[in-house]
């Protein structure tokens, strides 16, 4: 069994096996932190940004205007681009099947759609399909609304000169502007829905099938397996009881090869002790008369610290502060969290069945307190807007999107403040094209995957015999929370990284024709076992294989030379397996 390694970022990630002739891709997560090279994307023009100092290597004209310096950082002056997985390890065209766990690990699905001759069909549960599609149109919404006529290359080709981290960027000319309407519609007419415990047949040699992961709606842990042979890959789990349906863990164990992905990447953060911050600092900043900004993305998390603030607001006598939800998707993405009763948690599935919506946001959009729009420029925004307030807008890099109009109009008063929530993109470098920046900021992190503790009494309840994860979480830390512990052998890859896995083919299922079966004659071989030499036909299709009679020879002589010219070389020899 091959493994290829094509994405850097453990909680992005993109790999694919090999095993038995097919070749199956496990997610395709694109790496967005790229995007904090860039310049942000103003909805209005920025004469703070458009006044910032050029910044140009000596002696390389051609690079002048592509780059700006701002508090000592050098940015790049062009539309964001995003690395996506590795292309020149896998030939796309013999990829058979993708598997997605989650919405956050299939934006990079354009992009490999998009590649010449994919043919391939895209395994994901239908909250995925849904999430992920209304994720993709946002991130494109909120490029279309920003339009730039001029995109820097020339930088690309002089990395050595330029300062860090822009010397320090991962093959730069890898790095690819955002998809088209077309591709993510491309991409989205491939994906075969799929539902928990369901198993889907890849080319008769192997069997998938999703189970919950317990992470965010639809989320999914993969096993993958033929008759003798079980892998598991999990990515993106938590043990945490939130919105999400719980993690199982019966169809994960006893694995040959453990693939383990997508742990928290907050490790010093508990979840519940964030959230308890988050609404908190909302309430201080909105009682000192400030406005708070909460980059965020269309879903997941977001429904959590909704049902959370709200009431956590009317406990501090702030019911009259209105939220806001800006948005391309938020109107669908609020509605649609509400009818997945099969994906929910258990006592989000009661609700369902009693008067009362499974999510809180539904009562609070009927009763005009959380205010979803799709822009700025909707109808009814500008009326309905007030000061105090809470927004949650996207996108979580600051680079784009309605949080760049509010970061501009807020950023410049002490009373107001931004509240970083998604664990994706380091907030310091999120503000960095911001400053000086007199608005307060707080790191929320909020990350329900695994910790590393979790994850070591996951993997010794499952009893994998081989242990494969990405090099990040085997490298020597101070802390001991920060560590795999395993009873197994640990392999672990980086980006580019091709490797053989430990699962070699001992076996293979193979079933008797009706009248081969007839002329057999087993010989016991001791109690309850029987035995018989078997001499036939052998036909593969499709992955199976079945074993007919042997054609009748014209002649014994005939018979004896094909028997003497057919003999093999090697006999197969050993303990009889017995099922």
């Amino acid at each position: 069994m091959k493994f290829y390694a094509l994405s850097g970022h453990p909680n992005k990630p993109c790999s694919v096996l090999r095993f038995k002739q097919c070749t199956i891709m496990l997610d395709c997560g694109l790496d967005e932190t790229t995007m904090l090279n860039f310049l942000p994307l103003p909805l209005v023009p920025s004469r703070r940004l458009a006044s910032l100092p050029t910044w140009t290597p000596k002696e390389q004209p051609q690079v002048e205007g592509e780059l700006r310096e701002c508090a000592g950082k050098v940015f790049i002056d062009s539309p964001p681009e995003f690395c996506p997985p590795q292309t020149s390890l896998i030939d796309f065209s013999e990829v058979d099947a993708i598997l997605v766990s989650n919405y956050t690990s299939m934006l990079a699905l354009p992009f490999i759609v998009a590649e010449r001759g994919f043919r391939g069909t895209v395994y994901a549960t239908e909250p995925t399909l849904h999430i992920g599609r209304l994720c993709m149109d946002e991130l494109l919404y909120h490029m279309e609304q920003t339009p730039r006529a001029q995109h820097a290359q020339h930088w690309k080709r002089l990395l050595h000169l330029l300062p860090a981290p822009l010397c320090h960027a991962y093959k730069p000319k890898l790095w690819r502007q955002l998809y088209s309407a077309d591709a993510i519609a491309d991409a989205v007419r491939r994906v075969h829905t799929v539902g928990y415990g369901e198993k889907m047949d890849v080319f008769g040699a192997l069997r998938v099938m999703p189970s919950s992961s317990g992470y965010c709606l639809g989320s999914a842990n993969w096993t993958i397996s033929s008759e003798y042979e079980k892998i598991v890959y999990v990515n993106g789990s938590s043990t945490l009881t939130t919105h999400p349906k719980q993690l199982e863990q019966a169809q994960l164990r006893g694995a040959r090869v453990l693939i383990l992905n997508g742990l928290t990447q907050v490790p010093s953060y508990n979840p519940d002790d964030m959230i308890g911050a988050f609404c908190a600092k909302v309430a201080h900043t909105l009682k000192g008369g400030g406005n708070v900004l909460v980059p965020c993305c269309p879903s997941g998390i977001v429904y959590d610290l909704i049902e959370c603030l709200a009431p956590y607001l009317d406990q501090q006598s702030l019911s009259q502060v209105p939220l806001f939800f800006v948005s391309p998707v938020a109107e669908h993405s609020l509605a649609y969290s509400n009818i997945l009763a099969e994906w929910l948690s258990h006592n989000k599935q009661v609700r369902v069945y009693l008067p009362e919506e499974p999510f809180p946001h539904g009562q609070l959009v009927a009763g005009g307190r959380l205010r979803p729009y799709k822009n700025l420029q909707a109808d009814g925004f500008s009326a309905e807007f007030r000061q105090p307030c809470v927004v949650f807008a996207g996108h979580p890099s600051l680079r784009f999107g309605d949080t760049v109009h509010f970061m501009e109009l807020w950023g410049g008063n002490a009373a107001n403040a931004v509240i970083f929530t998604s664990p994706d993109f380091p907030y310091l470098e999120c503000l960095a094209p911001y400053q000086p920046l007199a608005m307060n900021y707080y790191f929320t992190p909020i990350d329900t995957s695994l910790y590393f503790s979790q994850a070591n009494k996951l993997i010794r309840d499952l009893k994998p015999q081989a242990l494969l994860t990405p090099a990040q979480y085997a490298s020597p830390v101070q802390r001991s929370e920060c560590q795999l512990e395993a009873d197994c052998p640990v392999l672990t890859y980086r980006r580019g990284d091709v490797l053989t896995l430990p699962v070699r083919r001992a076996h293979q299922r193979l079933q008797l024709s009706a009248e081969l079966s007839e002329r057999l004659s087993p010989v016991p071989v001791g109690p309850g076992v029987a035995a018989a030499t078997v001499t036939g036909l052998l036909h593969v299709q499709d992955n199976r294989h079945r074993l007919d009679v042997a054609p009748t020879p014209a002649s014994e002589a005939a018979s004896l030379q094909e028997l003497t010219e057919a003999r093999p070389r090697y006999h197969t020899y050993g303990a009889v397996h017995v099922p």
